[in-house]
């Protein structure tokens, strides 16, 4: 069953965007009515990158051709308000990129004047305040040594402070561990 809002955590390749998938599967195959929209946060910074993004894009048409995904990799909730409606589902892919996009923009994109602690702030809000479901997906990256660079360890802090924000303003927090879930709140009934 679904819930009114998730936040999906993993490490990488753990199956978090998998498990987002299959939700968005459930939830079209219910009602032929309904939408899924996954909004995607990467930004293309490298060729390696673009090839990860483009094979992403390859995979989920095959396994979800009904998911439309729609761009977004700093202004996260006001997306999530533009695209949502109580018969679609929002899969937010990820918020690990997302914050990556705040504190360590790319050449050339200056990063908006209010800051993430405000974005996060909105978010919080705006997952309260949407009339439809909403999945977020994120790495969980603090469970291995401490970073030896100032600026990635301020990272890994941020990312376990949001994490920790968005498991709080979520119904659910599931955690991926080698493609199994693990309910560690609100678990289905």
């Amino acid at each position: 069953m679904l819930a009114r809002s998730e936040l999906i955590l993993g490490g990488q390749r753990s199956g978090k965007s998998r498990r987002a998938e299959n939700l968005a599967i459930q939830w079209l195959e219910a009602d032929p009515q309904r939408q899924a929209v996954l909004v995607a946060t990467a930004h293309i910074g490298d060729d390696e990158m673009q090839q990860r993004i483009e094979q992403h894009q390859l995979d989920r048409a095959k396994r979800v051709p009904r998911l439309v995904a729609v761009e977004e990799s700093l202004y996260l909730p006001a997306a999530l308000k533009l695209h949502s409606t109580s018969n679609t589902l929002l899969i937010v892919d990820c918020l690990t990129l997302w914050l990556v996009n705040w504190l360590m923009p790319p050449p050339g994109v200056p990063a908006p004047a209010q800051g993430f602690h405000h974005a996060v702030e909105q978010l919080v809000h705006t997952l309260h305040n949407l009339p439809g479901p909403v999945v977020l997906v994120s790495n969980e990256i603090g469970l291995g040594v401490v970073p030896m660079g100032k600026e990635v360890r301020n990272y890994v802090d941020e990312l376990g402070r949001l994490n920790q924000t968005m498991a709080d303003a979520c119904e659910r927090l599931t955690l991926m561990v080698a493609g199994q879930a693990l309910y560690v709140k609100g678990a289905p009934a």
